[in-house]
């Protein structure tokens, strides 16, 4: 017993002192020396460590409590849409508990290229917001060529993060107009660089699929635009404000088009070589931005207005979150809105309260009783809410929507100002 012990002892021996020597005949004939090798480690390790700086995760996330009215709609009350039956015959109001965002953004920035991808989880399952390549260029990187899904370069509040927006929602024509607030497509910005006095100026333009965060339908792009300036004075003061365009199309699949006369929907035209052609989709928007350090705290406003032509079908304006193309004829119809925005903090206090209001006309040649439609309706939204930055991560908004419509006698249950109104509590950790 004792010699097998002392037998595998001795090979144990042998092994270990054949592996030391293996490894230092190796390092002589590299010639390498332990300072070398501890050289090469660092070095290794330096160079992962570079590479791990051109990676960032940030993010956050927003719980939040929503209690609704009756019949309160999906462009406010977000954590139900009443999709269900029970929900449609309830004629209580409704509270409900949920994650509205859920964000991580993952980005890699390796000299002028970046890559950015950010999917966003809640309670209702998993979907994908931002994935593009962002290219600089070489000589100010100032300016750069963005493609892939991200947001419409259309105004201020479509690229207005939701993380700092004062407000629980984007306002009702451009949740209308713009779904999802990203489309799929290839812009380019130009900005000079910052030492010229021309950097206060920046042109974003780019053509895109048109379907919001959805496969491409037709062979047209979408182009639009946003010509936008600012400028500081000092650290008190700030103005900023842009023009944006969208000019697009949708492709008919039918031979007849409609338009308002006399306040009606008529037929316009029937023709065969309407089958192919595209229906005008055009807006013009204006957007301002000031801001002001007083003794009274950061004040803030923010406005946009928006007007255009719009297609759609009989129930109304399409959405453009199309699985396929649309069929029947195509119905024209002239829209208008937007919102101004005040916030005034309360001196260097962690709270701010934030006033609202925007609207939406989704057809602007019809009112009052000669509204047929309730997708013809225009609404406007008075929002009023306090915000607490509990810390530099955390946040608390209590906020009250109060909705109006416009009444007519022309649709069932809009003769009257419906129940729609919603409070929403959210609480946001951004990391």
């Amino acid at each position: 017993m004792k010699k097998n012990l002392f037998r595998l002892r001795k090979k144990t021996l042998f092994l270990a002192v054949s592996i030391c020597l293996a490894a230092t005949i190796h390092a002589q004939e590299e010639g390498i020396s332990p300072v070398e090798q501890l050289e090469q480690r660092t070095q290794l390790l330096e160079n992962a460590v570079t590479t791990l700086q051109k990676f960032k995760v940030s993010g956050y996330i927003q719980t939040q409590y929503q209690y609704a009215e009756t019949e309160a709609d999906d462009k406010n009350f977000k954590l139900s849409n009443r999709a269900n039956a029970i929900e449609k015959e309830n004629s209580e109001d409704f509270g409900r508990l949920g994650v509205r965002r859920g964000r991580i953004k993952f980005t890699y920035e390796d000299g002028l290229v970046q890559g950015v991808f950010q999917p966003d989880f809640t309670e209702k399952g998993l979907s994908f917001k931002d994935v593009y390549i962002s290219i600089k260029d070489p000589w100010f990187k100032s300016s750069s060529l963005k493609t892939g899904i991200f947001d419409r370069p259309f105004g201020h509040e479509i690229a207005y993060s939701s993380s700092r927006r004062e407000s629980p929602e984007r306002a009702r024509i451009i949740q209308s107009l713009f779904p999802d607030e990203r489309d799929l497509g290839a812009m380019l910005t130009l900005q000079a660089s910052k030492t010229s006095p021309w950097s206060i100026l920046k042109l974003e333009a780019g053509l895109f699929a048109g379907n919001g965060i959805r496969p491409q339908i037709s062979n047209r792009m979408d182009f639009i635009g946003h010509l936008s300036a600012s400028k500081t004075f000092g650290n008190e003061m700030s103005i900023s404000g842009g023009v944006s365009t969208y000019l697009g199309g949708v492709l008919q699949s039918d031979s007849s088009v409609f338009t308002i006369q006399d306040k009606v929907f008529a037929l316009e035209s029937k023709n065969g070589a309407n089958v192919g052609s595209y229906a005008v989709r055009r807006y013009i928007g204006f957007d301002l931005q000031f801001a002001a350090m007083t003794a009274a705290g950061l004040t803030q406003i923010r406005g946009e207005y928006i007007f255009g032509r719009h297609p759609g079908n009989t129930d109304g304006a399409f959405d453009f979150k199309l699985a396929a193309l649309p069929s029947g004829g195509m119905y024209m119809r002239n829209i208008a809105g937007g919102y101004v925005i005040l916030t005034q903090d309360f001196g260097t206090t962690p709270f701010s309260a934030v006033v609202k209001y925007d609207w939406y006309n989704p057809n602007t040649d019809v009112s009052g009783n000669d509204i047929k439609g309730k997708n013809e309706i225009a609404l406007s939204n008075i929002g009023f809410g306090l915000l607490w930055r509990i810390n530099s991560a955390l946040k608390m908004t209590a906020y009250c929507d109060i909705v109006k419509n416009e009444t007519t006698t022309g649709v069932k249950d809009y003769d009257r100002d419906r129940k729609d109104n919603v409070l929403t509590v959210r609480l946001q950790y951004k990391f």
